[in-house]
């Protein structure tokens, strides 16, 4: 049985994806109106980040998708909350995907954290910060956990980069202690970074050492 403390809540945001931009404040706002509404304003709150779905594009584009991930990372500016990162187990032509397992332990991880408080890494790497030097840009994680990889020791895919212009293109990138250095030679002047920034990444693959993936980012 759950603890009194814990609301089992769910929140499908998928047919609103059509307004990516609007969905940061109306996930806030309905976990604290929630939290309001049954006076528990600390309720441990975990939600699943929208996998992957609909045709891969081997371009860099622009994607809705892709800007409602960003805007369920909004969520975790409220204390106690949780997101799990699902980016690499949805299906193309099914945006109920099967693999219900994965992303069952995964918000398993994340209630053993924010309402058991285990000591457990509990996410993926989620973008923090960066910074630009010599033309690269280096860029820095909350939970990056025991370190990161890149799964089956592949090199880094799915970063793309841009100047100005905010025309992105692929980029190479490498892991260098907690921090991933992002460059092109056709970008001398970069300003910005994404990463698996697509309805469907093609093999987004930035991990955590305890296997768990990097959440989808943009520095804009």
């Amino acid at each position: 049985m759950l603890p009194t403390n814990l609301m089992p809540l769910s929140l499908k945001g998928e047919s609103n994806s059509g307004r990516p931009k609007q969905y940061a404040n109306l996930l806030t706002g309905l976990i604290t109106d929630w939290r309001n509404q049954f006076n528990q304003p600390n309720v441990p709150f975990i939600y699943a980040q929208l996998p992957n779905f609909m045709e891969v594009n081997y371009l860099p584009e622009e994607s809705n998708w892709a800007e409602f991930r960003a805007s369920q990372l909004a969520g975790l500016s409220l204390p106690n909350t949780a997101m799990t990162v699902n980016i690499e187990l949805g299906e193309w032509n099914d945006i109920h995907p099967e693999n219900k397992k994965d992303v069952g332990e995964r918000m398993a991880l994340a209630a053993q954290k924010i309402v058991y408080a285990k000591d457990v890494v509990y996410s993926g790497p989620m973008y923090k910060d960066y910074s630009t030097k010599e033309g690269k840009v280096e860029i820095s994680f909350y939970h990056v956990g025991s370190g990161l990889m890149a799964k089956n020791n592949e090199p880094l895919s799915q970063f793309a980069i841009a100047g100005e212009d905010k025309k992105f293109t692929w980029a190479q990138a490498k892991i260098e202690g907690d921090k991933v250095v992002v460059w092109s030679e056709k970008i001398t002047d970069p300003k910005y970074v994404r990463y698996a920034w697509a309805d469907n990444p093609d093999n987004p693959n930035l991990y955590n050492k305890e296997g768990l993936p990097a959440s989808p980012f943009s520095t804009e």
